[in-house]
């Protein structure tokens, strides 16, 4: 990866997680038992799936870990009495592993097998675009998402869309209509519909 696909990278990542932690912290006391996009899962749900997804980042990619040296440690109420402050911790750490000098050439440990850091982190980009959207749905807030971190999403879910709902987490892709824009390209192709 070249140096200025790095620098890229990792703004993008900072990008991605200004956007997410904008949206946490615009959700309001009576909001964390809402409904969101995602079937089954309340806003508190997909602020814990967000959480989660930021606590294994430095384990993964400054420690060299596997899943099951992790194990469990990430199981349980991750959130705790002060939500936005569980997210801005994790997402702190998480960009503090993905900045550390030399970290996305490395390689990590996931459950589908030894991943350049780079594309962990460019996967961790998708899937904070979109839930940013998600949880902008489901709290009121803004649903616009920058095009540039549009453009990567779909560039990083188009390979593999298809096999997604065959994992039972996502929702069949949706035919976007005629001349749909990037994001409801992207949205659409995960099973969403704006």
């Amino acid at each position: 990866m070249s140096a200025t696909d790095r620098t890229r990278l990792l703004r993008h990542h900072g990008q991605a997680l200004d956007l997410f932690t904008d949206r946490v912290h615009a959700v309001g006391p009576d909001q964390w038992d809402a409904p969101t996009p995602c079937v089954e899962w309340t806003v508190r749900d997909l602020v814990t799936h967000l959480v989660v997804e930021q606590l294994w980042v430095p384990p993964l990619v400054r420690d060299g870990a596997t899943l099951a040296s992790v194990g469990d440690s990430f199981d349980g109420d991750v959130l705790g009495p002060d939500p936005v402050a569980s997210w801005d911790t994790a997402a702190d750490a998480a960009r503090a592993a993905f900045g550390e000098p030399g970290a996305l050439d490395g390689a990590v440990h996931l459950s589908y097998g030894r991943t350049p850091a780079a594309d962990y982190c460019a996967q961790m980009v998708t899937d904070l675009v979109v839930h940013t959207w998600d949880l902008s749905r489901a709290i009121g807030a803004d649903e616009h998402l920058p095009d540039d971190l549009v453009a990567d999403a779909v560039r990083e879910v188009t390979p593999y869309a298809a096999e997604l709902s065959k994992s039972g987490l996502f929702a069949p892709a949706v035919q976007p209509p005629p001349g749909a824009d990037a994001r409801t390209a992207l949205l659409n192709l995960l099973g969403r519909t704006p």
